[in-house]
């Protein structure tokens, strides 16, 4: 089995270009969750005290216990 050079070239300089737009979309994903974590805080912010109760001292409710 005999592979060019150019063919070679050509392989590789493809890996190249989607490695890049692998990266250019990541980038994207991650200033839009961005933009949306900003947003979310905005609104939680926005909220008057009455509706979100945030407890500050003791055991129960001043800690967020999380799975991914």
């Amino acid at each position: 089995m005999d592979i060019s050079p150019a063919a070679l070239v050509n392989a590789s300089m493809q890996m190249d270009q989607s490695q890049v737009a692998q990266t250019v979309q990541l980038l994207v994903l991650k200033k839009a969750m961005d933009i949306q974590a900003s947003g979310t805080l905005s609104l939680l912010q926005a909220l008057p005290p009455a509706i979100l109760p945030l407890a500050t001292s003791g055991n129960l409710g001043t800690q967020v216990n999380t799975t991914a």
